[in-house]
């Protein structure tokens, strides 16, 4: 069945669905688009900052020659490389488009979003309950056969179905229910090293540096680590709608351009939409900073747009951003000297100095920036004692560090000098709007 037109509902109480508007696929296939239902127009919330309450119906910026996307928010609500795997896998639709992505995701998708055949009732594609732990050595051994193609059994096919196609990334992972939570569980996937043991190495290292992350618990296979991730899009009973910072960046920027994806860009959205009681707005921009610096020095590479969330705190916070948890924080030992995102007025380049250039974006100045970079640095000079008692092996540890303590990190931690930024007379700025090209200007 082909699936020109969805229907999308917001799921925040999900025993409660409201209605939102319907989906149309566009643009030659290659975009999504969405028109508000009237209800939703008289007493619901942008989704996005590009999606207003207006009547009409909102199409995908002129971005598609590349990448196919859906427009603003709902962007988020699709599965990415891994679901889209299996789907095409499991369910194998005769057709495959944004859609049709879109509606196999079913009902566990990121966020509060829910896509729906009917617009008079919420009706997602059926999916089986989610696997518990106890489940979690069987689902490894599904995973690893989605991974080499091998064919399913019934009974595997259904146990992948109830959480292995709404999730994102490239690796292999699925839901699961534990201890009346969801996590999304991560497995090894042929990585030189135990990746799901040291992913919950650096997101508890990462907390010494003054940075939230999701939870994350290790959980034994018989032959290595799965790691869980507790969602920070539930909570019993509730959904939170959330939005990727490449969607909150696109959607700030006024013009079709794609605009330039970074840490220092994300800032400004948070100081100027973020929640601005108890100043969370600041700090959110203050920890977004930290966050940029212990991934460059922990070699994290894979920080793109899709690896930051935003929580839409809505109706009482009128769409206000959250900055959420941190997550997928690991080392990726690649050593290329360059992030996925831009840290500064240098880019991508991975270095301290390029953080410093533009701290100004994150609501510091020069002697509040380098206070807050030696804090992670002293969480980082410690991550070798720190992996040992997570219970990384040495052999790992040697791994990791031919790239943490090669001269190009470790000379960097070893001379940063905060007192050499104090007296710098750099200021935030005050106010200012995103120029046609995506940048913030004064």
């Amino acid at each position: 069945m082909r699936h020109d037109t969805l229907h999308l509902w917001y799921l925040a109480d999900p025993a409660a669905p409201r209605y939102v508007g319907v989906l149309k696929l566009v643009a030659a296939g290659k975009g999504v688009s969405l028109r508000y239902g009237q209800e939703w127009l008289k007493a619901g919330f942008p989704l996005s900052e590009d999606l207003p309450l207006v009547d009409t119906e909102h199409m995908p910026p002129g971005r598609q020659e590349g990448e196919a996307r859906a427009v603003g928010a709902v962007d988020d609500a699709r599965p990415d490389r891994w679901g889209e795997k299996v789907i095409r896998f499991v369910d194998k639709p005769k057709r495959v488009s944004l859609m049709e992505y879109l509606y196999y995701a079913g009902d566990e998708r990121f966020g509060a979003l829910g896509v729906s055949t009917s617009e008079a009732a919420y009706s997602p594609r059926a999916g089986g309950p989610l696997p518990r732990l106890a489940d979690v050595q069987r689902l490894s051994e599904v995973v690893a056969k989605i991974e080499a193609a091998q064919p399913l059994s019934e009974l595997e096919a259904r146990m992948i179905s109830g959480g292995g196609s709404p999730l994102g990334g490239a690796k292999p992972k699925a839901l699961i229910e534990m201890g009346g939570h969801e996590w999304v569980i991560k497995f090894f996937n042929n990585e030189p090293v135990d990746t799901p043991l040291i992913e919950h190495a650096s997101m508890t290292l990462a907390r010494k540096a003054g940075i939230t992350t999701a939870d994350t618990q290790l959980i034994r296979l018989r032959d290595g680590h799965a790691v869980a991730v507790r969602r920070f899009d539930r909570s019993p009973g509730i959904r939170i709608h959330c939005i990727s910072a490449g969607t909150a960046i696109r959607a700030a920027t006024a013009s079709g351009a794609e605009p330039e994806m970074g840490y220092p860009a994300l800032a400004r959205i948070l100081r100027r939409t973020g929640v601005s009681s108890n100043d969370t707005h600041l700090r959110d921009a203050r920890e977004l900073f930290r966050r940029m610096v212990f991934n460059i020095l922990i070699d994290n590479t894979d920080d793109h747009e899709k690896n930051h969330a935003l929580l839409v705190l809505s109706p009482r916070e009128h769409g206000r951003l959250k900055l959420a948890p941190a997550f997928d924080v690991l080392p990726t030992n690649s050593g290329q000297g360059f992030q996925e995102f831009v840290c500064g007025s240098a880019g991508q380049e991975s270095t301290l100095a390029n953080a410093m250039s533009q701290c100004d974006a994150f609501g510091l100045t020069a002697g509040q920036a380098a206070q807050e970079l030696a804090q992670v640095v002293r969480a980082v000079n410690g991550w070798r004692e720190h992996f040992v008692a997570a219970g990384v092996s040495g052999r790992d540890i040697e791994c990791l560090a031919e790239r943490i303590d090669a001269d190009p990190l470790r000379s960097q931690r070893e001379n940063f000098e905060p007192s050499s930024y104090e007296a710098l007379a750099v200021r935030p700025r005050r106010g200012g709007a995103f120029s046609r090209r995506g940048r913030f200007e004064p």
